[in-house]
């Protein structure tokens, strides 16, 4: 379940509290069931994969990927593994953990772990959304936002890109206020 931090503490868990929050963002979160695949739960609960296990694991919920090909466009996917045993992780996750932007929309799908998206509401104001296993975000090209690992600092998700061009970071160079989670 998605958990939604304001700056000033306030905590909401249900989405229909989340969504209104982060509406005037654009911003899509959704619950999608990974299934009940007992060779696909054997991957996720490896900490690495192989190429060839990574694509197992995409083809398996290529479902997903083409409802994404056929309403938005989208033209590639691939699988993020993280886990603490990657050399240089702090190094690796901190490009992400400042205030940036994309020219593509960020579309992840988690299916194990968790990451915290921020964001900047238009109000100048600060949240942090935990997303976790079974959970879609997309992120509107342009939203200011940032990224860390929680305190498990491992992840798997799937990336879905209509250009992977779109996708460098550009920094904005506005301050974080928002306190900075494990991992970045």
């Amino acid at each position: 379940m998605a958990i939604l931090q304001l700056e000033n503490g306030t905590t909401y868990t249900q989405l229909n509290d989340i969504a209104p929050i982060l509406a005037p963002l654009n911003i899509q979160i959704n619950s999608w069931q990974v299934g009940d695949n007992p060779n696909l739960h054997h991957l996720l609960s490896q900490d690495s994969l192989s190429d060839e296990e990574k694509e197992r694991v995409l083809t398996a919920l290529d479902g997903y990927f083409a409802q994404l090909q056929q309403n938005y466009g989208y033209q590639s996917r691939d699988l993020l593994v993280i886990h603490p045993a990657i050399p240089n992780l702090n190094t690796m996750m901190g490009k992400f953990a400042t205030i940036h932007t994309h020219a593509d929309d960020e579309v992840r799908y988690v299916i194990d772990g968790e990451g915290v998206f921020g964001f900047v509401l238009p109000d100048g104001s600060q949240v942090e959304l935990t997303v976790q296993n079974e959970e879609y975000i997309n992120v509107p090209a342009g939203t200011e936002h940032w990224f860390h690992l929680t305190s498990s600092r491992r992840i798997k998700a799937v990336r879905y890109f209509i250009s992977t061009e779109g996708w460098v970071a550009e920094y904005t160079g506005r301050e974080l206020r928002f306190g900075q989670g494990v991992g970045v």
